[in-house]
């Protein structure tokens, strides 16, 4: 089965615009998440998905694999189904343009996943680590059947506990939203309409599971966090520096 890996590269985020062209310590922050995603065994290639002429140019210095896409997408999932539309794979992963220290042994593990099982999706989850997070609602809860497969995917602490205080948060599983299709499920999760679980939640993998498809889930001790804000950048450029990276 070939398999892709799909860097989606926004220029106008909200939170730090342009950070994908952000220096980090002497190469932009994209051409650090693709060196990352070259240490992966399993894929075929490594595309990138630019959202302007200025991205595209940028990555066009370091991979000729590099594609325009519409600028008007709703979500990264659609802008990697129009990059398949001219690229033959049968599993696609998708990591996002701004996570430089991300792990390349869990693309192959999600690769493997696909390869190995009957669902159309995998993700990946680690454990909560306090209280803190296991109460943020920015921060995605996920429950697993006994096979590994998403039961469903929560911003609200699941299971609830009722016989009163959480002791062991170790317990509760985080999303972590890094995802990887068959390519041929893809192209059919974009055609189908918003699901009542997905609007009320604002998950879009919700759709998936609401449609009765299997999202398998492998768990990780944690990932490297990507970088969202201006200290978020200067964090990663400090860890570059320091060698603890």
């Amino acid at each position: 089965m070939k398999a892709i890996i799909v860097i989606p590269a926004r220029l106008k985020s909200t939170r730090l615009p342009r950070k994908v062209l952000a220096d980090l310590c002497g190469k932009p922050v994209i051409q650090r998440v693709y060196d990352a995603c070259l240490k992966a065994t399993l894929h075929h290639e490594i595309w990138i998905a630019a959202d302007s002429d200025e991205v595209f140019n940028v990555c066009k210095a370091f991979t000729p694999n590099v594609v325009m896409t519409r600028e008007d997408h709703p979500s990264g999932t659609d802008r990697i189904a129009e990059v398949i539309e001219n690229i033959a794979c049968d599993i696609v992963v998708n990591v996002q343009g701004d996570e430089p220290f991300f792990d390349a042994g869990i693309i192959d593990r999600l690769i493997t996943a696909l390869q190995q099982s009957d669902a159309v999706m995998a993700s990946v989850c680690a454990p909560v680590q306090d209280l803190e997070e296991l109460n943020n609602p920015n921060l995605v809860k996920v429950i697993t059947d006994v096979n590994g497969n998403a039961i469903y995917f929560s911003r609200h602490a699941i299971p609830f506990s009722r016989d009163g205080e959480v002791v062991d948060t170790s317990v509760y599983k985080k999303h972590m939203g890094v995802y990887a299709y068959k390519a041929s499920f893809l192209k059919e999760f974009i055609t189908m309409p918003v699901s009542f679980l997905e609007s009320i939640e604002k998950l879009e993998q919700l759709r998936a599971i609401e449609n009765g498809y299997k999202i398998k889930m492998i768990e990780v001790k944690g990932i490297e966090k990507g970088i969202d804000t201006p200290a978020d950048l200067e964090l990663a450029r400090k860890k570059i520096a320091d060698g603890t990276i």
